[in-house]
């Protein structure tokens, strides 16, 4: 089995093709091609999460199918997070706030397929380009996968908690 764990090292030099695709620019070994394999699905879900962070977009988990006689996952798709479009929103007397457009119809994705009987998956299709403009290293820690609390800051926030301190502003405290 393949696979290839990556370290954050971000290198988006893209260039726009033809198409009007941003197509990212990163090393090989961590680009996925078409009948790379993985020991389990887990594996193959992180290593497009790799590839999309290190490329400079967001990957998110969009659809699933299973085979009816076990429940067995049989196709899983991983997709940019700009892909699709979101519904048009209905005007609304009670809306108060507008919500920003975050879907762009992006074609970036991946399909990992289960492997005959066995409990392997491989990459079964995979388009590589993004119908948007891709993050730099300079605004990389923006993305939603680089927006995590670490163990020490959430414990900081919990005591605060006890003591009435929101998590709002605890996190204002701790910046």
């Amino acid at each position: 089995s393949t696979v290839a764990h990556a370290t954050y090292t971000p290198t988006p030099l893209c260039a726009a093709s033809i198409d009007n695709e941003w197509i990212p620019s990163c090393s090989s070994h961590l680009k996925p091609v078409v009948g790379m394999k993985f020991d389990t699905l887990q594996q193959g879900i992180i290593f497009y999460e790799n590839y999309a962070r290190v490329s400079g977009f967001d990957a998110r988990l969009y659809s699933t199918k299973k085979r009816k006689y076990d429940g067995k996952i049989s196709l899983k798709y991983c997709v940019c997070n700009k892909e699709g479009f979101r519904e048009t929103p209905r005007l609304n007397a009670d809306c108060k706030k507008k919500r920003p457009i975050t879907r762009m119809g992006c074609k970036s994705r991946i399909t990992l397929k289960l492997i005959n009987d066995q409990d392997n998956y491989g990459i079964f299709s995979f388009h590589e380009g993004n119908t948007h403009p891709l993050t730099t290293p300079n605004s990389a820690h923006h993305t939603k996968q680089s927006r995590n609390l670490t163990l020490a800051h959430k414990n900081y926030i919990m005591d605060n908690s006890r003591v009435n301190i929101g998590a709002t502003k605890s996190y204002r405290l701790m910046k």
